[in-house]
Formats: C-alpha cells, structure tokens, sequence
C-alpha cells in the first residue's frame, strides 16, 4: 500500500486543489455516521418480539446508558431537525411522561434483572419543558429499575427561553451534571431568520444558575451555515461564548433538509451561505476554539483539556452515537420515547416516530418498536473503521481488518475508491494506517463513505458534507 503515501505528514495541509474544487469534488450528500448501519437502513423486520429478546440477552454485568426523548418544544425553530412538536398546555406533557415510566417498566421487565447504568441522556425536543414534579418521578422510576452507579453521568438539553430556577433546582436534586444549552448564533439578524430570539443575557443567565446549582459541565450548542451568517458574525458569538469558557463546544454545521423537515422551509433560502462560504466559515471557528485551548474532537465537538472527554480522546475512546460525540463507552444504549433509538450488542432498534402511536403501543403493554436493523460482522467491521475515522481522524486498517478475521484486501474497492483523495491531500497511508489530512477533515464523511455498503439507496436523504 505504499503506493499511497503522497504526503509527508509534516505537510498536512498540502493538496494540488483549491477549497473551491475540494468543495465542488468531494462535498456530497452523505450521512453523519452517527451509527453504522445509518437510520435509513433501518427496516420494520426488527420488531418488538426481537426487541425484547435482544434485552433478554444483555450481560447482567456490564453498564449500559439511558437516552430518554422529550418529544415537546414551547416554540418551533425554524432550522431544527429534531422529532418534536409544539404544546402550551402541561396535561399532554404530564401524560407523556406517565407513558415514559410505563415504558421504562416494560423494558425492565424484557431484562430480567436491575441492570448498572453509566450515563443517561435526556434529549429532545426540550426536556426543561417538564415540570419540576414530572423530572422528579422520572428520576424516581429510573432509579427504582436500574442501578445507578456512583459516577453516574446525567445530562440534559436545554432551552435557557423556557428555563427556571425550580426545573434546575429539581435537575440538581436528581443528579443532573451535565448540561448541553442551544445558542446556535447570539446575532440577532440570524435569530429571526431562524425563528430562535435568544438574548445573550439569558443564557449567560442559564449557564450561571446551572453552575450554582453544582452541574459540572456545560456545553455550548452552536451552528454555522445558517441564514444571513457570516464568518465575522460566527467569530463574534464565539468571542462572546468563550467568555463563559464552557467545557465543552459543539459548532454543528446546518442540515438543510426541506424535503425532510417542512419547518425548514421557512428558512430564507437565498440567505442561506454558499458551499465555500460555510466552508470558510467551519475553519474559522475551528481555528478560533483550538487556538483557545479547546481541543478539536472529531468533526464538530470542542473541549477543554481538563474535560472527560478530551481525556477521552487522549485514550484513543472517545465514541459517535445520536446525541454526537461522548467518553460513554458502554455498549447499550437503551432508548426511552417517541422516536428515540436504541443501540445493542445484537443491533438498532427504534421507537414509533408519532408520539400518539407510541403511546398507543405502551398502553396496551407491548414495546413501541417501529423498526431497526440486526448487526452482520461485516456491519460490526464497517462500523468500526467508519467510527475511529470520525472520533480520531485515524485507523490501523490493518489491524482492525485482521481482527475482524479478514485481510487488507477486504477493502480493495474502498481503497481504490479513496485514491482521488490520496491524490487530493485529503488522506494518508503508512503501513496500514488510514490518517485523514487537515485538508481533508471537513470532508471526513465523505472519505467514510467509502466504507459505507449501504450508501447508494438511500444518498438523497443525507445533508452535505460541509
């Protein structure tokens, strides 16, 4: 494989092409490879029976971590591409949470035993939009079921429009730790066109209550590609973030997907910054935030060095999952909610989208599982080379290939595929040893693709690379 090696690697910027080419070769709809097999390969073949047997088969023994889904905004904003919808009055949030618990039981039950729990996740939607009395049975049900560890992580995402101080008085008596706040863009031009008006006085606010409170991390939630955003305006916000010095940062580029998600139809789209302009615009805070200190993980995250999960990084540990990345190293990922998801030792599985449905499903005792996908070796391969590449930029191809049982050959396609970025100064190779470049890590989902088997059919309902 020497033919491959093109690029000193003191030289890890070098390439023979313009961005503007880079960008008009290689940025292509593809998916975020936040699981291998991606979302739209999962299929209605995996039901609710192979669910709960999946859940049968788990190890006593070894932790696992919770994702519960709060499927309910106050507001829409314009640029989201979450499974939530919009409610003002508290009675069907309170019966959503009356069904959570149920759920939590019924998986409980398909377990067998009061399974060690490492991590838990409440996502949303907006899980601050709870009252304070709901989070409190919540919390009581999950720790009646699992057995939380000493360590336990528990992190929420929050809305500082919608946060009070009894929803964080309640979050700190339950052992929440972690806190992950949407900012997106603190300039007001940008706020409109994404429907999202969120004074910088407020969340300064919200992050100064959470810390009094004893939550231990906070992560800043922010975005480039939006409407009327500019590389100056982006510089600004994270000017402003870094003030509060977070432990962590995550600078997510916009998913425009209006065939997927119609609220995003209102996004303005002549607003919207060009391919090379979001490009411009992704470097730009990169080099903002490491030249702070923050250390780069993966393809959107930023923490600090003394965070868990820079250390993380530094083990060669740190994981991909639907919440982004995580120093969570488990193996289970249970998901609880209207279209939450679920990873286990045996595959995916994902809850019914429509949160009436789902609740139909759970009252009558049956799991609401609407689909998912068993894993094959080869998927359990795959996944692995596409996950090191996104967490750390780097695999032993070589190494992984052999223990997987197969040889370096196995991938004589993909690499075949891979030599117009050998060529482009988008990736390298020694002995084994797949390093994408700094030119080519804002195209690492396209360099993974090259692993993906399943691609072809379903390209059309991914977001661009960049």
């Amino acid at each position: 494989m020497s033919a491959h090696c093109r690029i000193k690697k003191d030289c890890p910027r070098w390439s023979p092409l313009s961005i503007e080419a880079l960008i008009a070769k290689y940025s292509t709809n593809v998916p975020r490879y936040t699981s291998y097999p991606t979302a739209p390969h999962f299929h209605a073949g995996v039901t609710a029976d192979i669910y709960r047997d999946w859940l049968a088969r788990l190890d006593p023994k070894k932790p696992l971590s919770l994702y519960l889904h709060i499927p309910f905004c106050d507001r829409l904003c314009s640029y989201c591409g979450c499974h939530t919808t919009v409610v003002h009055r508290q009675a069907p949030i309170v019966d959503y949470v009356d069904h959570l618990i149920f759920e939590i039981l019924l998986v409980s039950e398909a377990i067998g035993a009061p399974l060690p729990v490492a991590a838990v996740h409440l996502g949303g939607g907006t899980p601050n939009i709870l009252r304070p009395d709901d989070l409190d049975r919540l919390f009581t049900a999950l720790r009646r079921t699992f057995h939380f560890r000493g360590d336990v992580e528990i992190a929420a995402e929050i809305d500082p429009r919608v946060l009070n101080q009894q929803w964080i008085d309640a979050a700190a008596r339950n052992g929440v730790n972690r806190a992950s706040l949407g900012v997106q863009d603190i300039d007001p031009l940008v706020q409109k066109a994404i429907n999202r008006r969120q004074p910088w006085s407020l969340t300064l606010g919200a992050v100064d209550a959470l810390r009094e409170a004893g939550v231990r991390s906070i992560n800043l939630d922010l975005m480039y590609g939006l409407p009327h955003q500019s590389v100056a305006s982006l510089r600004q916000t994270i000017n402003r973030v870094l003030e509060v010095a977070p432990e962590r940062i995550a600078l997510f580029g916009y998913a425009h997907v209006p065939w997927m998600k119609p609220n995003q139809k209102l996004i303005p789209e002549a607003a919207l910054p060009s391919a090379v302009e979001r490009y411009l615009q992704q470097a730009a805070g990169t080099a903002l935030l490491t030249d702070f200190g923050y250390q780069r993980i993966g393809l959107d995250h930023f923490a600090r060095a003394d965070d868990a999960l820079a250390a993380a990084l530094t083990r060669g540990e740190v994981r991909r999952n639907f919440q982004g990345y995580t120093a969570d190293n488990v193996e289970t990922l249970l998901g609880f909610g209207a279209s939450s998801i679920g990873r286990l030792p045996l595959g995916y599985v994902q809850n019914l989208a429509k949160t009436p449905e789902w609740r139909s499903a759970i009252q009558t005792g049956r799991l609401a599982t609407a689909r998912g996908v068993a894993l094959t070796a080869e998927d359990r391969l795959r996944g692995e080379i596409i996950e090191r590449l996104m967490c750390s930029f780097t695999v032993d191809l070589e190494e992984v290939a052999a223990r997987h049982g197969v040889g370096i050959h196995h991938f004589a396609r993909e690499l075949g595929a891979l030599e117009p970025m050998f060529a482009d100064g988008l990736i390298i190779e020694e002995d084994g040893r797949l390093t994408v470049t700094e030119s080519g890590r804002s195209f690492v989902r396209t360099i993974c693709a090259a692993f993906d088997e399943h691609l072809e059919t379903a390209a059309r309902r991914h977001s661009v690379a960049i």
